[in-house]
This record gives C-alpha cells, sequence and structure tokens, in this order.
C-alpha cells in the first residue's frame, strides 16, 4: 500500500463524537514513550502529523487521521503516563476502553511495544484485556535499531513464554519496525492493506 494522503480530522475525548464516516479503522496504542508519533509519521510519510514529544503521555486524545480517503488511522493515547493526576488518568482510561468496546469501524489494534525492554508486566496486562475483551489487534515492536538482533529476537521469545503463561494458545500477529530505519513500514502497510480488502469484500457496513 502506498499512502497518497494523510489528513487530521478530529481530537476528541467522547466516542460519540469520532467521526460518523463507516470506514475502517485501526488503532495504535502502547506506553507512553514508546515512539507511537515516530511509527505513525513513518508510515504515513508525514514528518509531523502525530506530534512527538520528549514529554511521554503528550497524546491525550482520540486522534482520527483519514487515510487515503478510505480508512482511518486513529492515534489513542498511552496506557501508562507520566506526571498527570489519577482523576485525570482514570477519565484517560475510560475512553479509551470506551472506544474499544463500543467503537464499530474499528477492525484492528496495534499495540506497541518497545523492544528494547524485556517484558513489561503493563504490556502483558493490557494485551491480556485486549485478549479477553476478545478485541482483534497485532503488536508492533518498536525502536528496533536501538538493540541487536540477538536481543531482539531474546526479547520477543520471553514476550511469547509470558503470553503462553497467561494462557494464550498462540503469540498474536506481530512486527519489527524502526521508525528511524523504515524498518517494517511496507509490512504493517501490506497488513492494512490485506485487511481493508477483506472488511470491504466480506462486510456490508463498509
Amino acid at each position: 500500500m502506498k499512502i497518497n494522503t494523510a489528513e487530521f480530522i478530529i481530537s476528541n475525548s467522547e466516542v460519540a463524537k469520532c467521526p460518523q464516516d463507516f470506514l475502517p479503522e485501526y488503532a495504535f496504542i502502547g506506553r507512553s514513550n514508546v515512539g507511537k508519533s515516530s511509527l505513525i509519521n513513518m508510515l504515513t510519510n508525514h514528518k509531523n502529523l502525530a506530534k512527538t514529544s520528549g514529554r511521554p503521555g503528550k497524546t491525550q486524545l482520540i486522534n482520527h487521521f483519514k487515510i487515503n480517503n478510505n480508512w482511518f488511522l486513529v492515534d489513542l493515547p498511552g496506557y501508562g503516563y507520566a506526571k498527570v493526576s489519577k482523576k485525570t488518568k482514570s477519565v484517560f482510561q475510560q475512553f479509551i476502553t470506551d472506544y474499544f468496546e463500543t467503537r464499530e469501524q474499528l477492525v484492528c489494534a496495534f499495540v506497541l511495544i518497545d523492544i528494547r525492554h524485556e517484558a513489561q508486566t503493563i504490556d502483558i496486562e493490557f494485551m491480556s484485556y485486549m485478549g479477553e475483551s476478545e478485541i482483534p489487534f497485532c503488536i508492533i515492536f518498536t525502536k528496533a535499531d536501538k538493540i541487536s538482533k540477538t536481543k531482539i529476537d531474546s526479547h520477543i521469545a520471553a514476550y511469547k513464554k509470558q503470553m503462553f503463561a497467561n494462557n494464550w494458545e498462540e503469540m498474536p500477529h506481530y512486527f519489527v519496525t524502526s521508525a528511524t530505519e523504515q524498518t517494517g513500514k511496507d509490512e504493517v502497510l501490506s497488513y492494512i492493506d490485506e485487511v481493508n480488502q477483506e472488511v470491504f469484500k466480506n462486510n456490508s457496513q463498509f
């Protein structure tokens, strides 16, 4: 898939105010400072489509970007913030949950994980929530340029082990990416393209 157009549509904190267009949506979410904005900019060929920041937790709204006029990329707040109050954090978490559990247009979520670190409990717990809620998702391991191929393989193996220990029958589909080196870009976009083709062919709602 080649991305020709990527247009910011709306930011909000209420699922009811999300775009009414019935187009497939792909949501991107991960812990703070996982490199989500950089990945989105890399995938869409835009330097500043998603705002990057040295301050974790910068994304605090549901952000919709219309891609090629036929699907939405949705940039969601992280599930581990820095320097926000507990009250504010609970509000963020509630509308993230509302989005995942009520948004009919969502066809797949991408859970971003920083490959530099060994399996993190918060990531395992979030993926367990997604699995228990029957929300389709893939994993995108980010920042692959920061560590060796051996460590990448070791950390992915550790995630597989943890997930199998948490009653997963198989590892979700995953991608290894680097926004700096553009690694994984074609694989992620090809996957979205394949899913879109299936959605448009088999689902009369779209």
